[in-house]
C-alpha cells in the first residue's frame, strides 16, 4: 500500500487549525489597495475561514493519493 501524499498546491494556500477549521489568506492583497476603504484593507490582513461547503473537499485534498 502506498503512502498518501498531500496535494501541495492546496497545502501552500490553506492550513487546518487545531479545531479543524480551514483558513486561507484573503485574496487581492498585491496591488491597487490604495483605492480600497480602510475597512477592506484591514480585513485583508487577516486569515479567513473557508466556508463549510468547501471544508470537506479541502480536507480530502490534503490526504490525496
Amino acid at each position: 500500500m502506498s503512502t498518501r501524499k498531500t496535494y501541495q498546491a492546496g497545502a501552500k494556500r490553506m492550513r487546518v487549525t487545531k479545531n479543524k477549521k480551514v483558513v486561507h489568506r484573503a485574496a487581492g492583497q498585491d496591488h491597487f489597495n490604495s483605492r480600497e476603504s480602510g475597512k477592506v484593507t484591514k480585513g485583508k490582513r487577516r486569515h479567513r475561514v473557508l466556508s463549510g461547503s468547501y471544508t470537506r473537499s479541502v480536507k480530502t485534498m490534503f490526504t490525496r493519493v
